[in-house]
């Protein structure tokens, strides 16, 4: 018997007295406390012995809970350790310490969400372009020197850029794009609309197939399903290729449901002289450009060009297409620019994501914050940036620069109207000057003084510049750089100045919630 066995006080058998007694809990048997023999089971009183017995029970399953909570919890934590370790997983340190909190608490949800959900980028040879990159020479641009150290391709020359001044531009260049395809069509896509837009896309291809064309449509898993499934077997009876982005439900890669390829191009005869890209931020329905009755369409950006640039677009479809396909990437890198082609009068490609060593994207946004000596004009539709981009977009407000975000009233995304409140607050306090769009604005575009335009698919959000595959241009010829800032200013002229207000405590609890949980975690 131990010493810590509980004791009971019983009456005795000819009911004269009462005594005291204890329970061993090795044998479950009744002891008097002094002398006499052990108890009769019929002398124990029943709610003693049910007590006792619960008792027993509750602390047995108590104990079995922590030890198997406890060893869940290792388990969750070892998986995020080893896992972030081989896969080079860097995290935000407030997305690395909720990860750990809620392995901590809630490890029986917070493990299968980590495995499903948790991967930022894809493991890569450490021999990988973009690592051990020698400096260019002393002397040329930021933008250059950034994206050269990033890994990027070199600038290469590009000809006959069309910056579409709206959606029904925009519209008249892809048909003439596909209408023009002799060889070969590589589509791009998050979205493709089960509307108008989205079936004459599907018609255009499918007209293309049967001549001979070939063609080849990726169409992200996620953003296949968020417009309505489009219909997608005429395209391979005509004979198209058809590939879904690690498609949510049923995807081979496991751990990769919440990476999304967020790229949007068009290249048609890539492979001969006439080669030309179609890209910019519009998906491929119909409210990205002339809208539909009773819906008004979205102002977004995009652009096309023709020239050697359009191979450095090629060479990522190549990679995405075999990713996609579970496929061996191929190696061929796309060529370096000429000799003759000075960089400062070129563009280059800006691939971000899971598939890149840095935040590329990220990265030369900071960058040009710091950089930027009089100027920074900012699109986006969806403005949560991190800390540091943040607080550097801030001080060059501070130290003078004229920087100017140009943003929907309100968006097609409730959380992010929500999320974004700290951060249009602090950069008004800091001087920059903020505009409201009447209407939902899609358009992503960044205009750095004189020397840099870069436009594409990538948001000024979490999910855009360190999670999503996203694709931009930057352009460095000056005369381009200022057609893209007359877009930006024909643009602004509609929007309304931001008024800055102090939230109520619901409100600032609010923002805080939501920007944790769904822009952080």
């Amino acid at each position: 018997m131990r010493g810590n066995d509980p004791e009971i006080s019983v009456p005795s058998s000819d009911g004269s007295k009462t005594e005291s007694t204890r329970c061993d809990l090795d044998t479950g048997q009744y002891r008097p406390r002094r002398g006499g023999g052990v108890l009769r089971a019929e002398d124990k009183p029943r709610s003693v012995t049910t007590s006792a017995a619960a008792g027993m029970l509750r602390a047995h399953i108590m104990d079995s809970f922590l030890s198997l909570h406890g060893l869940v919890v290792v388990v969750g934590l070892l998986t995020y350790v080893v896992t972030s370790h081989l896969l080079e997983q860097r995290r935000h340190p407030t997305a690395a310490i909720a990860w750990v909190l809620f392995m901590v608490l809630l490890p029986y949800v917070a493990l299968p969400m980590f495995l499903t959900f948790g991967s930022r980028k894809v493991a890569r040879p450490r021999t990988a372009r973009g690592l051990n990159v020698e400096p260019l020479a002393p002397g040329g641009s930021w933008a250059l020197q950034t994206l050269h150290a990033l890994g990027q391709p070199a600038p290469a020359a590009y000809r006959e850029l069309q910056v579409h001044a709206n959606g029904s531009q925009a519209l008249h260049s892809l048909w003439c794009n596909l209408d023009a395809a002799q060889q070969s069509i590589d589509l791009c896509t998050f979205i493709l609309g089960r509307d108008q837009v989205g079936q004459q896309v599907i018609d255009k291809l499918c007209a293309k197939a049967r001549a001979g064309v070939r063609v080849r449509l990726l169409l992200d898993g996620m953003g296949s399903l968020m417009a309505g499934r489009p219909n997608l077997k005429p395209l391979r009876a005509a004979g198209a290729s058809v590939a879904l982005f690690v498609p949510p439900l049923h995807s081979p890669l496991k751990g990769r449901t919440n990476l999304r390829d967020h790229r949007k191009m068009l290249i048609v005869d890539g492979a001969t002289e006439t080669r030309r890209l179609w890209s910019g931020g519009r998906n491929l329905a119909s409210e990205y450009f002339e809208g539909e009755p009773g819906k008004a369409a979205w102002h977004d950006l995009s652009f096309d060009l023709e020239g050697p640039l359009v191979l450095q677009a090629l060479a990522l479809f190549e990679r995405d297409w075999a990713f996609a396909n579970t496929e061996r990437a191929p190696q061929e890198m796309p060529p370096e620019a000429d000799a003759d082609d000075s960089p400062a009068h070129g563009a280059q490609l800006v691939a971000s994501g899971p598939d890149q060593v840095d935040d590329t994207v990220y990265a030369l946004l900071l960058t040009a914050a710091y950089q930027a000596r009089r100027h920074i004009a900012l699109v986006t539709p969806y403005f949560v940036p991190d800390a540091a981009l943040l607080m550097a977009l801030c001080l060059a407000a501070r130290r003078g620069v004229v920087v100017e975000l140009l943003i929907p009233a309100r968006s097609n995304h409730r959380l992010s109207d929500i999320a974004r409140g700290r951060a249009l607050r602090a950069l008004a306090q800091a001087g920059a000057r903020i505009w409201l769009a009447p209407q939902m604005l899609h358009a992503k575009l960044a205009v750095i003084d004189d020397q840099l335009a870069l436009g594409g698919s990538a948001n000024v959000d979490s999910r855009s510049l360190f999670l999503n595959y996203e694709m931009m241009i930057a352009f460095h010829e000056a005369n381009d750089v200022r057609r893209f800032g007359v877009w930006f200013e024909r643009e602004r002229q509609s929007a309304q100045p931001f008024a800055l207000h102090k939230p109520g405590l619901a409100r600032d609890v609010a923002e805080g919630m939501v920007l944790w949980v769904g822009f952080q975690l």
